[in-house]
Formats: structure tokens, C-alpha cells, sequence
């Protein structure tokens, strides 16, 4: 079972994961993502740092969510260790749900094209391929999706 809980991003564990998704992305796309993303980022009301567990307690995943807009969220450092199927599902669902808790209406991310197990992942889950929005517009190797929240 796979439990998925508000953490501190500055913890430790949240420390060690986003390192690991930092070198998994510079790794598929040449980059780590680290531009587009700052602690500060999710420490507003409306913002929401999670970590995911197994069952001995260990941690396995990480994501955030962080406002754009008084009705739209976005998805940031979504990362799964691997080691416990099903993990990237459940912490987009406690992330979606806390976005609805918090609410928004819509939840948006990124991604890069080349990553094609996320944009795979992000499509089964009912997301959207959208314009690129923000610091994204014009960026040829990026891909942006779009989810209403129920």
C-alpha cells in the first residue's frame, strides 16, 4: 500500500528525491528542471508539497502542486522512485484532490517531449496537451497538458 502525505520539501527525504528527479531528468532531456521550480514556489496557502510511502514507511515519491492562477494549479517535480508500482498514479490523485480541496478548477504541467514515459503517463491520466503557457510559449522541446479537476 502506498500512502501519500503533506512533507516538508526541505526535509531530508524531500531533499533526496528531488535530487534524484533532478538527475533522472538531466538524464532524458539534458536538463534538470531546476529553473522552473524553488522551494519558495509551494510555500504559499494554496500550495501543497507531498511525499509518497511504502509500506514500511519508506519514501518513494515526491510532487507539488503550486498556484497560477486563482482557479489553476500546477503539477511540479513529480518524481517516483520505481520501486512501488502504482506510485506515480497514487500521488497524482492526493495531488489532484488537494487541488480541489485548495479550489482550483484546473491543474497544468510540463514536460519535455523526450520524456515520453511522463507524457505516456500524464495522457492516461486524462490530462490534455495544451498551449505552452508561461515561461514555456516558444519552447519547441516542451509539451504542456491541461486537467479539470471534478
Amino acid at each position: 500500500m502506498i500512502r501519500v502525505e503533506p512533507s516538508d520539501p526541505r526535509s531530508s527525504e524531500s531533499q533526496q528525491l528531488i535530487a534524484q528527479l533532478t538527475a533522472e531528468l538531466a538524464r532524458i532531456t539534458g536538463e534538470g528542471g531546476t529553473a522552473s521550480f524553488s522551494l519558495e514556489d509551494i510555500e504559499s496557502e494554496r500550495a501543497m508539497w507531498v511525499l509518497a510511502r511504502n509500506q514500511q514507511g519508506e519514501s518513494i515519491g515526491c510532487g507539488a502542486i503550486r498556484p497560477l492562477s486563482a482557479d489553476t494549479a500546477e503539477l511540479k517535480r513529480m518524481y517516483s522512485t520505481g520501486r512501488e508500482p502504482g506510485t506515480g498514479r497514487a500521488l497524482l490523485l492526493a495531488l489532484e484532490a488537494a487541488a480541489i480541496g485548495l479550489d482550483y478548477r484546473y491543474i497544468l504541467l510540463e514536460t519535455r517531449k523526450v520524456n515520453q514515459r511522463a507524457v505516456a503517463f500524464y495522457l492516461k491520466q486524462g490530462y490534455q496537451v495544451t498551449e505552452n503557457y508561461g515561461r514555456y510559449v516558444g519552447r519547441d522541446e516542451a509539451i504542456c497538458f491541461r486537467k479539470a479537476l471534478s
